[in-house]
This record gives structure tokens, C-alpha cells and sequence, in this order.
């Protein structure tokens, strides 16, 4: 058995954590064990998940296995982008300005906000009442 060397980053959004392994060979995207037409069914996550390769021009070049956790779908095909946008970054440092300008190696820290005591959820109050 040989071993393939491969270019390994973290990307996250919301709760959702994804490990990305980036091989330097020509192949599909596994997320979890199935191709990612099978993990994310709508174009949209699939077109979010594959953005970094659309911008770098890299698409044939790379074959990528994640294991993505957490979240919801959304949150999930946003850490799988973001890490398939750092491992982009480790295995040719050249893209980074390309990455960068695209908006895709900044984590997007928007998280839920968490619930007040007193309150319904983090802001909504009882209804208030004159009489």
C-alpha cells in the first residue's frame, strides 16, 4: 500500500467543522463517504463548494476528501468551501491573493446568538401589556 501525499486544512461556519484532505491528482469531491452530488443535492451548495476551484482555476487538479460535522446543510457546505479554500492555500501559497480577493479564506463568524434568561429566545421579549 503507498502512501499519497496530501494537502490537509480545517474550515468552519456556524457549528459545522470540516477536515479536508486535497489530493494532487485529478478526481471527485467525497464528502463523508459519498460524492458530493449525494451530501449536498442542490446546485447551490454544490456551486458554494466548489467556488474556490472556479476562482483559482483548479477544478481538474485536485481530488477532495472531507469529513464534515456539525451544523445544518448550509453551515456544512459553508466549512467544507472555506477548508477547501485553506487546503488550496497550503498546497500552492501563489493563490493566495486570488483566494483572498474572492472573500473565501475569511471565516465567516456569524454564530446564533445565544437564548437571555427572561426573554423567549435572544431578544424576543413578552409581549407587553398597558391594561
Amino acid at each position: 500500500m503507498t502512501t499519497q501525499q496530501y494537502y490537509y486544512a480545517i474550515g468552519r461556519r456556524k457549528t459545522a467543522v470540516a477536515l479536508v484532505r486535497l489530493f494532487m491528482e485529478s478526481g471527485p469531491i467525497v464528502v463523508n463517504g459519498k460524492p458530493v452530488e449525494e451530501a449536498f443535492p442542490w446546485d447551490t451548495w454544490q456551486s458554494h463548494i466548489t467556488e474556490p476551484f472556479k476562482v483559482t482555476n483548479t477544478g481538474s487538479q485536485f481530488r477532495v476528501v472531507a469529513k464534515v460535522t456539525g451544523g445544518g446543510v448550509v453551515g456544512q457546505a459553508g466549512a467544507l468551501r472555506h477548508g477547501i479554500s485553506r487546503a488550496l492555500l497550503v498546497a500552492d501559497p501563489s493563490l493566495r491573493p486570488t483566494l483572498k480577493s474572492a472573500g473565501l479564506l475569511t471565516r465567516d463568524s456569524r454564530e446564533k446568538e445565544s437564548k437571555k434568561y427572561g426573554l423567549k429566545r435572544a431578544r424576543k421579549a413578552q409581549q407587553y401589556t398597558k391594561r
